[in-house]
């Protein structure tokens, strides 16, 4: 199948005013997506953001009109989790490379992977639900979940079975590694 030259130039242009915003140090974009009266949150989708808020995974899903509007919100709640889990996943999996290059550890990361995998699921339970918008064209839900960095690092000092170096080391290098992963989105 080819792609349509104008959804590759509406591509190229979401790059590029993405990268453009993240060079400037806002956090608000311009459209992706060009929903006409959509908040930004939808427009703009999935991202991690360092503002005063903090640092935060957004993750922005959406639901098609299915017959039964609360399980089609619940489902709109239910992908921006997903997507939250992505991007902390991606967080997690480069802490957990970090973690194994920075003590020169071999041996340790497969133990350190699998302990990652677990605390990341316990982690992943503090995201939280704090918008939905509905497209009254489609009647699409959108939903949007947020997840606090400063409560993962305040989780992962509590979860069991976390290898204590690796702990110690995320409270000290956590916001380097979000910051890293957050330039190459």
């Amino acid at each position: 199948m080819k792609a349509h030259p104008n959804l590759i130039f509406k591509f190229l242009t979401a790059i590029f005013c993405v990268a453009l915003v993240a060079c400037s140090g806002k956090t608000i974009v311009e459209s992706d997506l060009r929903i006409a009266g959509a908040p930004d949150w939808v427009n703009k989708g999935t991202a991690t953001l360092n503002d005063r808020g903090g640092r935060l995974i957004h993750g922005v899903a959406m639901a098609p009109a299915m017959g039964d509007e609360s399980l089609q919100t619940s489902t709109a709640d239910d992908r921006a989790r997903a997507e939250v889990a992505r991007v902390l996943s991606t967080y997690m999996d480069v802490a957990s490379n970090d973690y194994a290059a920075a003590t020169n550890n071999a041996d340790n990361a497969q133990a350190i992977s699998r302990q990652i995998k677990s605390a990341t699921k316990v982690v992943l339970s503090g995201a939280r639900i704090i918008a939905h918008w509905r497209d009254k064209r489609t009647n699409n839900i959108y939903a949007l979940a947020e997840l606090d960095m400063k409560q993962v690092k305040d989780t992962l000092k509590t979860v069991e079975g976390l290898n204590e170096d690796m702990r110690v080391y995320l409270d000290k290098h956590g916001d380097n590694i979000f910051d890293k992963i957050k330039e190459t989105k």
